[in-house]
């Protein structure tokens, strides 16, 4: 496995539009046979140009950091001006034989520029990419009956943790998006899954349907939740205190946040969270 955080351009060879809101970019690159990895939530950083860019700026190698480890550094180097976007996405799928990484795209219209890219990618366009690393794996927990939850964020992590759960494991998924129209096909878990989609147009939310759940998460021993900060944060904190699941067996990842983006500071409360998963790795 790669133990660098490697930082490297990937080209567009295809693109699908999987459902109205979602594209699924196919990236190739000289390099991904080598950081491609045989594991589930394989995460990365894409860099987008700024306006007025072919191809996006990325921070040059150093001769005295042969593994990357610097590059956040060189990347703030950069100019403002110049500096690309830099988002984070879940790999979906790696086609070895065909050297093709699958990204998909959530799309809000204007509200992003990841969102503003996907809309419009086409073959030949060109993105940085940084990552994805064995040094940021984490192992999922040991279960019986795993709850995996999340937003559309999080559909394409949850994908690959069901192909990759044992025979042994079953699973039940909740997952959030903007109406029926959203859903998509997910893989089958070799133990079994059931999928309740939560549908936000009818006025539905991730919190409100697992806490909900009742009896639908019996026998559920662990869990794997992703997506808008503050929703994970109060499921993890329903899982842990009112389900009881120890702090352990629980898996939690904020992605986004709402009302501000990866560009703006980390809040109080960002940095509370990050130093307790901190602990809780630890």
């Amino acid at each position: 496995m790669s133990q660098a955080l490697p930082v490297t351009y990937v080209r567009v060879v295809d693109v699908e539009r999987v459902t109205p809101g979602t594209a699924r970019i196919g990236f190739t690159a000289d390099e991904l046979p080598g950081l491609m990895e045989d594991r589930p939530d394989q995460q990365m950083k894409l860099c987008l140009p700024r306006a007025g860019q072919a191809v996006p700026r990325l921070p040059e190698r150093d001769a005295d950091d042969p593994h990357g480890m610097r590059w956040y550094e060189a990347y703030l180097a950069i100019p403002e001006a110049e500096r690309p976007w830099m988002r984070g996405f879940t790999v979906r799928a790696y086609d070895r034989e065909r050297n093709v990484m699958t990204v998909d795209f959530v799309l809000h219209g204007e509200d992003g520029p990841a969102s503003r890219w996907g809309a419009v990618a086409r073959a030949g366009d060109v993105l940085g990419m940084v990552g994805p690393s064995s040094l940021y794996a984490r192992p999922l927990p040991a279960a019986r009956r795993m709850l995996l939850a999340g937003d559309e964020t999080a559909l394409p992590a949850i994908a690959t943790v069901l192909a990759a759960l044992p025979a042994g494991t079953g699973a039940v998924v909740y997952a959030e998006v903007a109406d029926a129209a959203e859903e998509r096909e997910l893989p089958p878990a070799a133990g079994g899954a059931e999928v309740r989609w939560v549908h936000r147009d009818r006025g539905g939310s991730l919190v409100d349907a697992v806490r909900g759940a009742g009896a639908d998460l019996a026998g559920v021993d662990a869990a794997w939740v992703a997506g808008e900060a503050s929703a994970v944060r109060a499921l993890r904190r329903h899982l842990v205190e009112d389900r009881e699941l120890p702090k352990a067996a629980v898996e939690f990842s904020g992605y986004w946040r709402r009302a501000l983006t990866q560009d703006d500071a980390p809040t109080e409360e960002d940095l509370a969270w990050a130093a307790e998963r901190a602990a809780d790795t630890a």
